[in-house]
């Protein structure tokens, strides 16, 4: 039998190669978006909002948040009707709605003043005003039809008061008070007539009262009263004509009476009001009707006006506790909540300020715990289907989450505290292993029985409209990239962020929901009023592949205030779980945190924090973790950028820490050298050294010649770039002639700079990143009026014996010497600039598992777009008619732009507002990359920079390749019974 023709195998196996890979494709389609990435819209903290109750539509909302946002919500759903995220050097102030149709804002100190379209969002107008920014600006709208056709819009600021029509924005009047030293403090308006009344403090104790016409901004009457005491500038006017103002201590009260061309007044004690008052004491905007609130650290406490004789108080609350604005109910009345704990529960007490004694609703609501303490309440009323007030509320909790409560419940709440990540971190999942029941992965075994009841029941057809629904819901959690179980090419992870409010939140890769969260205790506001600050999370103990069954652990570092100078707090989180394993309060602060590479036999990681007094301090405080640092002490070296004094300094450490008590887990630290730059002529803009987990796959560089680069591979890199004192400013506000950027690269042990380069004529601001051996970084031509981007690569020339191939075989060099910073290196240094189109807001790069796939910068754009751009389009040995083997090495044609194609957008057509930080974190395939971006918003993909060469695709047809293996099957046997009837009729012949 003779076997079937060689080249028709032959043919046959191209057909069946061709066949199999026909279905790969590097382009991603338009229906492929969404599959492997995710994006989420949030707002941040609340800080003001109004509500805009239409007769016919959904009932909005109107916000104003700490991140710059303004955003029309469905009171429904808290759903995004539109936003808008304003720049950070244009601050909001405040918000307020006219005519019903118009959201107006006032920002950057009372200078700008604009209008939104309530439907869509669209700005109306805008409206620049001079006044002074020194002083907090005043907003205010007049509720009075009567004044004119429009409502008009009052802004104080200072010594100046505008009225600005709300249709077009034109300025109807103003007025500039010529008393010096005059600041305004509020202006409220008359309900009977066209008279405002300005109050005005000048000189901190002499009380001004203007009464201006509204239609024409003159004033009828100024009363002027001067106070033995100094005034803290809080003022009310509780009443028709009594005003309360708090003394400059803070510890007493000004009733001030006003009576025709004359002011009285009379003033109260705090301490005979309300027993162990403590803290600063806050007069609280709430309401009218002789009613006040007075807010302290223990408590907040209602009290009663009696005339100019005195207060009453007629209840206190123990904190914490909130109060909501006044909410006009009727021409007379008024109604404000107040919201207290107590134990797992909040309760929310609607009064109303005629009878203050009396509640129109009080109810016990379940809020989970991890959200803190509530701090801000806005109250909302309806009309009930019998005539009555009902009342609903935003609250705003310490998490900095959103909740809407009505009768008794919480209807929905948005996590807005992902609007303020501070750090990331990633975790692996368990692991899925045979035997393991499934409820221990999903952790709630009544969750799993429940799915598992609700898909029978869709099976047999008798699931309703809300149980299909859940069933879909049930059926993407646990769709394979839903898993809670890591998968064999490491696509599944937990993100673990940490939030601007002290807040642990971890997020699946998969579709991005939050798997835990949770507000640790000891990065949560004080009684005393002392906010803490959340610095950074690392990974802490990551357990030995033997030991899977042990979870993770993560570190949280955090300080207890605000200042550098604070105690430092540390929280140990079960990564799986998120719950607080271990917290510790130092007794020192905490300047700079230091991870280092060395585990201890329970696979915790060393920590090094130092303090204000540069002493190190070790943790975890543990023999095993001190006895094994102590031998790797010596090689242990770090650096700090002191940008005020314009100096980097280099240090060591020492065994001895002087402490009035014996501590041996803290250390001394020695300074080995120091940078100062000149302030005269350079200010330190940026520093940057590659990440401490980057792989690296090779230390050699074959170039088109085949010649060997070895690389400056050192972890103890540093780029430091610095700017003349004018280019530090805003882009034109120097001179080419006086604008200068210098680049260093140095080394952090010795101090030596390896290499140092002038770019005339550039301002900031400057970005960079840097990875192996090259440094990116993006700066602005003045020259050019162009941005610009430039490429450092740094190469070894002391290893130049390497390359000898005879040596090599005679055995004559040694590749196991030992490499130290104290020898004089031998660089060499290419380098190369090109015009880039856009501003740049950050920069990253991308990691992989061994370090083999090809490097893309990450780079977060002006237009809050990431777009990954190939290292090879900044190689600084492109050049412009590249050789044959250059091509074949892969170099391209020089160009002076770098190219911006759309399809090397990450995040395809999509914007991650207010982008601020953009992370990339390897998978266990080596061709693929987590690439995590944030700011307002977040936005998630996964990235293949050398496309995905070691797995087939998602739109691989195993059908098709099927198909070709039984034709090549059916190929081969009809091909060897053809081969053997042609050598039988042969043998007949």
């Amino acid at each position: 039998m003779a076997p079937p023709p060689r080249h028709l195998l032959l043919v046959l196996l191209g057909f069946l190669a061709a066949a199999s890979l026909a279905t790969l494709a590097a382009a991603m389609y338009e229906d492929q978006v969404g599959l492997a990435d995710w994006h989420q819209k949030y707002i941040g903290k609340v800080k003001q909002a109004v509500y805009h109750s239409q007769k016919s539509g959904r009932r909005r909302v109107v916000v104003l948040t700490e991140e710059n946002v303004i955003a029309s919500l469905d009171l429904r759903s808290g759903d995004i009707f539109w936003r808008h995220v304003i720049e950070k050097n244009d601050p909001v102030d405040q918000l307020s709605l006219s005519l019903g149709k118009y959201a107006v804002t006032l920002s950057s100190g009372g200078s700008i003043l604009r209008a939104w379209n309530l439907p869509d969002g669209q700005m109306v107008w805008e409206t620049n005003l001079e006044v002074s920014k020194l002083s907090k600006p005043l907003l205010h709208i007049l509720s009075n039809n009567k004044v004119a056709k429009d409502n008009l819009v009052l802004v104080a600021a200072g010594r100046w008061i505008y009225a600005v029509s709300s249709i077009d924005g034109v300025i109807a009047w103003e007025k500039e008070f010529s008393l010096d030293g005059i600041e305004i403090k509020q202006v409220l308006q008359s309900p009977e007539n066209d008279i405002l009344y300005v109050v005005g403090i000048a000189g901190s104790s002499k009380l001004n009262l203007y009464q201006l016409n509204a239609k024409t901004g003159e004033v009828v009457k100024h009363i002027q009263e001067s106070f033995p005491g100094a005034l803290c500038g809080e003022a009310l006017l509780v009443s028709r004509n009594v005003l309360v103002a708090l003394d400059e201590t803070r510890s007493g009260l000004f009733l001030i009476e006003i009576k025709g061309e004359s002011i009285s007044y009379n003033k109260v004690h705090l301490s005979d009001l309300v027993q162990d008052l403590s803290g600063t004491v806050k007069l609280l905007p709430l309401m009218s009707n002789g009613v006040i609130a007075l807010q302290a650290s223990s408590t907040l406490s209602l009290l009663k006006l009696k005339g100019i004789d005195g207060l009453e108080v007629i209840q206190t609350f123990e904190q914490p506790a909130t109060l909501s604005d006044a909410l006009t109910i009727t021409e007379k009345d008024e109604a404000f909540a107040i919201v207290h704990h107590m134990g797992s529960e909040i309760e929310f007490i609607v009064k109303f300020t005629s009878d203050v004694s009396n509640e129109v609703i009080r109810e016990n609501i379940n809020i989970d715990q991890h959200r803190g303490n509530i701090e801000k309440v806005f109250l909302n009323n309806y009309i009930r289907t019998d005539k009555s007030h009902g009342f609903r509320a935003l609250v705003v909790m310490e998490d900095h989450s959103l909740l809407l409560v009505q009768q008794g419940e919480v209807v929905w709440s948005r996590e807005d505290g992902l609007a303020s990540i501070l750090d990331v971190i990633t975790s692996e999942l368990p692991v899925e292993k045979d035997g393991v029941s499934v409820a221990n992965v999903e952790h709630n075994l009544f969750e799993w029985l429940k799915g598992h009841v609700l898909k029978l029941k869709g099976t047999l057809m008798l699931a309703s409209a809300d149980e299909l629904v859940a069933i879909q819901a049930l059926r993407l959690k646990s769709s394979e990239k839903n898993k809670m179980t890591r998968d064999h090419n490491g696509f599944r992870k937990l993100l673990i962020v940490l939030t601007k409010a002290g807040k642990v939140i971890a997020l699946h890769t998969g579709d991005g929901r939050i798997i835990w969260s949770n507000l640790l205790p000891s990065l949560r506001a004080s009684k005393s009023g002392e906010i803490p600050s959340a610095l950074g999370i690392y990974q802490w103990q990551v357990p030995h592949h033997r030991v899977m069954r042990e979870n993770p652990s993560i570190l949280v570092v955090g300080r207890s205030g605000t200042d550098s100078s604070s105690p430092g707090v540390l929280s140990v989180l079960d990564s799986y779980s998120g719950e607080e394993l271990n917290s510790l309060r130092f007794d020192h602060s905490v300047v700079q945190i230091i991870p280092l590479t060395l585990k201890d036999s329970s696979e915790q990681r060393l920590h090094l924090i130092v303090d204000s007094h540069s002493r190190a301090h070790l943790y975890p405080r543990s023999p095993d973790a001190i006895n094994l640092f102590l031998h790797e002490m010596p090689n242990t070296y770090f650096y700090t950028v002191d940008i005020e004094k314009n100096v980097i300094r280099g240090h060591s450490l020492q065994r001895s820490c002087y402490l009035s008590f014996d501590d041996e887990y803290c250390f001394s630290t020695k300074e080995l050298w120091s940078i100062i730059f000149p302030s005269d002529a350079e200010r330190i803009a940026i520093s940057e050294t590659q990440k401490m987990n980057e792989v690296v796959h090779t230390q050699a560089k074959i170039i088109a010649d085949q010649d060997v680069m070895y690389k400056y591979l050192s972890k103890n890199l540093v780029f430091v770039a610095t700017l003349s004192p004018k280019a530090t400013g805003e882009i034109g506000s120097a001179a080419p002639e006086e604008a200068w950027l210098v680049a260093y690269l140095i080394d952090a042990v010795t101090g030596r700079i390896l290499h140092r380069v002038t770019h005339h004529g550039a301002q900031g601001p400057v970005h960079a990143v840097v990875s192996e051996n090259w440094v990116v970084y993006h700066y602005f031509n003045l020259r050019a009026h162009r941005f610009e981007m430039a490429v450092i690569e740094i190469y070894d020339q002391s290893r130049a014996d390497n390359k000898d191939v005879l040596k090599l075989i005679l055995g004559k060099h040694n590749l196991s010497a030992p490499i130290t910073s104290y020898t004089r290196p031998e660089v060499m240094v290419k380098s190369q600039s090109y015009f880039f189109t856009h501003s740049v807001k950050t920069m990253a790069v991308t990691q992989t598992a061994k370090g083999i796939t090809s490097k893309q910068l990450l780079i977060g754009t002006i237009g809050d777009q990431v777009l990954a751009l190939d290292k090879r389009f900044v190689d600084p040995r492109r050049s412009v008619n590249p050789t044959q083997q250059e091509k074949e090495e892969g170099l391209l044609p020089l160009t002076d732009s770098l190219p911006i194609i759309p399809m090397f957008y990450v995040t395809h057509s999509l914007q991650v507002e207010a982008l601020r930080g953009i992370v990339s974190i390897p998978s266990r395939l080596e061709s693929t990359t987590h690439v995590f971006t944030y700011g307002v918003d977040l936005f998630y993909t996964r990235l293949a920079p050398s496309r995905t060469y070691d797995s087939l695709t998602d739109e691989f047809s195993y059908a098709l390749l099927l198909i070709t293996i039984a034709a090549l099957v059916a190929a081969i046997i009809f091909t060897w019974i053809w081969s053997e009837k042609k050598e039988l009729s042969d043998k007949w012949r």
